[in-house]
């Protein structure tokens, strides 16, 4: 399949979050965005095509996720490219990760218990543990400047603490890029076993991985006390359609989890053109393939350009996901000093590193045609 991701599709006036809402973040809605993470791509053709052919059926009734169809192409999708095989029973639709992972949260841990992870890390998990009455327990993962290094100390030490019921992992990491190998699984899995600790893992930007390096799920190193989340909302540039899965080996978590679904939540009916793109998306592994490749350049290309520019920022590419986690360090004004240059002088929005716990880094989504990238590292020279 030809996919032409050098495309520029404008995106103005479609309600659009990252373009219509700029202001909402920035301030102002005259800037390039590099924020929200979700891609300028096209969707693949078959996931066109599969909303056409569905849209030509004119009634959008309640629906059911849990089919053969829906749970059969999730399955494949992780026998075919990850090698791990499991029962489609294990599958259950959600309406988001952070949803399931909000869910899973209460089901495995009380009000004043504590939820440990990995930071910086992606700013909703902040509120939601803390919205829950739980309390966030952190332990420092390095990024690409810090070699990825994990204080294994820190977490054993933290995972030993009574209050400790949970351990959320993101892989590959939101914000770092880091993608967890499979001897660093095992040890953590070893850990949380050790304190009998739960395992959450949100592993939504699973597909976006760049070479030597590998996803590895986590339903390959345990198969109770755990639950995987994901979505191919990310990977094919779909979360407007709503729709995310869990993998759930757990049978008492499993039916606990449709109890909350339905009887708590009334939210079991499927979004049907997000269960209609889902199935699409996960018979069309060729596009994937070739977003990757692109992603990859468009990451060479920033490594590239801060490398000859001179401008006092560091990037080291990551080994996965589409964000960029650029070092500033050696910027000589305070963080709300250079995101004030970066809107006002460069007009580019690109998300403050304070958001997701490091006030010396920023994260700039470079999922976007070459040319935007280009612009965007134009405007940042000029803020600069």
């Amino acid at each position: 399949m030809s996919v032409n991701f050098d495309k520029y599709i404008d995106r103005h006036n479609t309600y659009s979050t990252q373009w219509d809402y700029a202001k909402d973040r920035f301030g102002r809605n005259d800037v390039l965005p590099f924020s929200i993470s979700d891609t300028d791509f096209a969707v693949p053709d078959s996931v066109q095509a599969a909303l056409k052919d569905r849209i030509e059926h004119p009634i959008y009734g309640y629906s059911r996720w849990n089919n053969h169809d829906y749970k059969n192409a999730i399955k494949n999708w992780f026998k075919k490219r990850y090698n791990l095989e499991f029962d489609e029973n294990i599958i259950a639709y959600s309406p988001s990760v952070v949803f399931s992972i909000s869910d899973f949260i209460r089901m495995h841990s009380n009000v004043g218990d504590a939820v440990a992870t990995f930071i910086p890390m992606y700013d909703a998990f902040f509120n939601t543990i803390e919205s829950n009455d739980r309390i966030l327990v952190p332990v420092k993962l390095g990024d690409a400047y810090e070699n990825y290094s994990i204080d294994w100390d820190m977490l054993e030490t933290v995972l030993s603490q009574p209050k400790v019921k949970i351990f959320l992992l993101t892989n590959p990491h939101n914000p770092t890029g880091k993608v967890f190998t499979k001897e660093e699984l095992k040890r953590i899995s070893s850990l949380c076993y050790k304190y009998d600790t739960y395992i959450i893992s949100d592993d939504i930007h699973q597909d976006i991985v760049y070479s030597p390096n590998k996803y590895v799920p986590i339903l390959k190193i345990r198969d109770t006390d755990v639950v995987l989340c994901s979505s191919g909302s990310k990977t094919f540039n779909i979360p407007g359609l709503i729709g995310s899965y869990i993998l759930c080996p757990g049978l008492n978590d499993y039916n606990q989890f449709l109890i909350d679904l339905k009887q708590k939540n009334a939210l079991s009916s499927v979004s049907i053109l997000g269960m209609y793109a889902q199935i699409a998306a996960y018979n069309d592994s060729d596009y994937v393939d070739s977003m990757v490749q692109y992603l990859y350049k468009n990451m060479q290309l920033l490594k590239d350009f801060f490398d000859d520019s001179k401008i006092p920022l560091k990037f080291n590419i990551p080994q996965g996901t589409y964000l960029a986690w650029i070092n500033c360090e050696n910027v000589n004004m305070s963080e709300k000093e250079f995101q004030k240059r970066l809107v006002d002088i460069g007009h580019v929005g690109i998300m403050r590193g304070s958001v997701y716990g490091n006030s010396n880094r920023i994260r700039m989504n470079i999922a976007c045609p070459k040319s935007k990238l280009q612009e965007g590292l134009k405007r940042i020279k000029k803020a600069i």
